[in-house]
């Protein structure tokens, strides 16, 4: 992948100052303990995890009041309490066997000297859609338990060299929830059924579900999530977190069990906006040091509309800031809509200029959409497993094996969308290429794109979705809302952040950008997130809701 770009770099250093002063010994169903399990720490963590961010980690690192093997032993004692028993959230599918050696290796580096840099030791949770070697990779399906890569994702490679500890994997809607138009977001044949740890019979949505739930819950520091259209926004609205979708291509998809090669990202998931830029430096492998502010664009420019002047601090920080929102993303939750007029009072009590937009094309790309995505997951899957030497060698394969263990594989749905994509044909298809080129344009230049740049906004802001449903394995999951669904299928960055809540259950705001403004987008997003002081509130592991 290319180096990212110097805007992108820019924003990273600015949010960072704005915000700045294997499996495991209870392995889920289908999932055998491995040989290599590491042990949970005995005694008590020498360093309280919850909620801790990673500037406060590496001052506890660099004063040496703990080490990164001791976070290591702490997150994976908390682990064992929370996700093993406790709450019961079921969110980590696999334990990184080598983490604590790893941890280890990192300390002496800095006990020498050496510090790579923010992530330098910091634990990180991945989705079990990325590729770790020598741990398995199962997209949450039986059929790939035994499918362990040789080799690293590069977005792992450069956690690694960027001295993260990748702490293990974290449990995903089965196939990242493109099997079943009936699916149940967090449910995996591998994995089982992730739970919210606001609210535990509530569903983490998807399918970054595990990753969602597990970094709410500080299972780890950060984690990483992957998104096709909401799968980093929605788990991260319904989880009190910051979620960021890159610009298509910013991150490497390289490793990652694909669907869509015209949608797919990996993004950050964390509890801030500061963390979520630290893990998103590490991911496209920037070198904080080297950055230098460049030059305001000219006015007008595009990229500039969304990545130039960053606000002062003050008691207005957005001024000069125009957002428009987007009133067709609500309507259907009172307490979300509430949710969303109290956090737009607030930014206007900012400085920023909030106006109602509406996007020509809503809801008119759908269908191409979905073409497209049947299309390119038959082509992108047949090759990652083929080249992977997984158990399963075809999409084809995999139906089948599907079929001849319903029982295990499929017990609450089918596999629809699987077949629907085994019928489609070569991506030279005049079919495909006609749904791909009305996809993008209907909710990319003619749709966000054009609204972004004739209303002058430096974001299009909404209700990312309503909050979290309770998990039905028998009627599948019940969305309420999203606002991220153009940015998605335009391939264009995303944020969401907390903006309170809806009976205890988290809501966020998006903050959508045009293509390549994840510098402006991010920068925004620190301020709009310290515009929302209190928004977000650790879970507190309830029940239930029912009165």
């Amino acid at each position: 992948m290319p180096c990212i770009r110097a805007p992108l770099a820019l924003a990273l250093a600015i949010a960072l100052a704005l915000l700045a002063g294997c499996a495991r010994e209870s392995a889920p169903s289908g999932v055998a303990p491995g040989a290599d399990t590491p042990a949970i720490p005995a005694a008590a963590p020498r360093v309280d995890v919850v909620e801790l961010s990673i500037a406060d980690a590496q001052a506890g690192m660099a004063s040496g009041r703990y080490s990164s093997a001791d976070l290591v032993d702490a997150y994976l004692a908390r682990i064992a309490a929370v996700d093993d028993a406790g709450p019961t959230l079921n969110a980590v599918i696999a334990l990184n066997p080598n983490a604590r050696a790893d941890a280890e290796a990192l300390d002496a580096e800095r006990a020498a000297g050496t510090v790579r840099g923010p992530m330098h030791g910091i634990p990180v949770l991945v989705k079990d859609n990325i590729d770790v070697a020598g741990l398995p990779t199962t997209a949450g399906s039986l059929a790939l338990a035994n499918h362990v890569p040789k080799d690293d994702a590069e977005l792992v490679a450069r956690l690694r060299a960027a001295g993260a500890v990748i702490l293990g994997k974290t449990n995903l809607s089965e196939w990242a929830n493109f099997r079943s138009t009936n699916s149940i977001s967090g449910w995996s044949s591998a994995g089982g059924q992730t739970r919210n740890p606001y609210v535990l019979d509530r569903n983490a949505c998807g399918s970054s579900s595990g990753t969602g739930a597990a970094i709410a819950a500080s299972l780890a520091t950060v984690g990483v999530g992957t998104e096709t259209d909401g799968s980093i926004l929605c788990p991260s609205a319904v989880n009190g977190l910051v979620g960021f979708k890159p610009t298509v291509g910013v991150v490497s998809a390289d490793g990652i069990v694909p669907i869509s090669a015209s949608q797919d990202t990996a993004g950050p998931m964390a509890r801030s906006v500061a963390d979520a830029v630290a893990l998103l430096g590490a991911l496209t492998a920037i070198e904080l040091d080297d950055l230098a502010p460049s030059p305001a664009p000219p006015a007008g420019d595009e990229a500039g509309d969304e990545a130039a002047d960053v606000p002062t601090a003050g008691s207005e920080p957005l001024v000069g800031r125009r957002l428009g929102l987007l009133r067709q993303a609500m309507g259907r939750h009172p307490g979300l809509d509430a949710a969303t007029e109290r956090a737009v009072e607030r930014l206007r009590a900012s400085g920023a200029e909030v106006v109602d937009v509406e996007l020509a094309t809503w809801g008119q790309w759908g269908t191409h959409e979905l073409t497209v995505l049947l299309y390119e997951f038959k082509d992108g899957l047949n090759r990652y497993l083929a080249e992977g030497g997984a158990p399963v060698a075809s999409l084809e394969a995999l139906i089948a094996w599907n079929a001849a263990n319903a029982d295990r594989a499929m017990p609450w749905f089918g596999q629809e969308l699987f077949e629907q994509a085994q019928a489609k044909g070569p991506l030279s298809d005049a079919d495909y290429l006609t749904a791909r080129d009305t996809a993008r344009r209907l909710a990319g230049d003619d749709g966000l794109l054009k609204l972004l740049r004739e209303q002058r906004l430096d974001a299009v802001i909404a209700p990312t979705t309503g909050p979290a449903w309770p998990i039905d394995p028998v009627l599948g999951d019940h969305f309420t809302s999203a606002g991220y669904g153009a940015a998605a299928v335009a391939g264009t960055p995303s944020l969401t952040v907390p903006m309170g809540d809806v009976h205890g259950l988290p809501v966020g705001l998006s903050l959508l950008g045009p293509r390549d403004g994840d510098a402006g987008l991010l920068a925004l997003g620190a301020v709009v997130e310290a515009t929302l002081p209190g928004a977000r509130r650790a879970p507190a592991f309830r029940a239930s809701l029912q009165p």
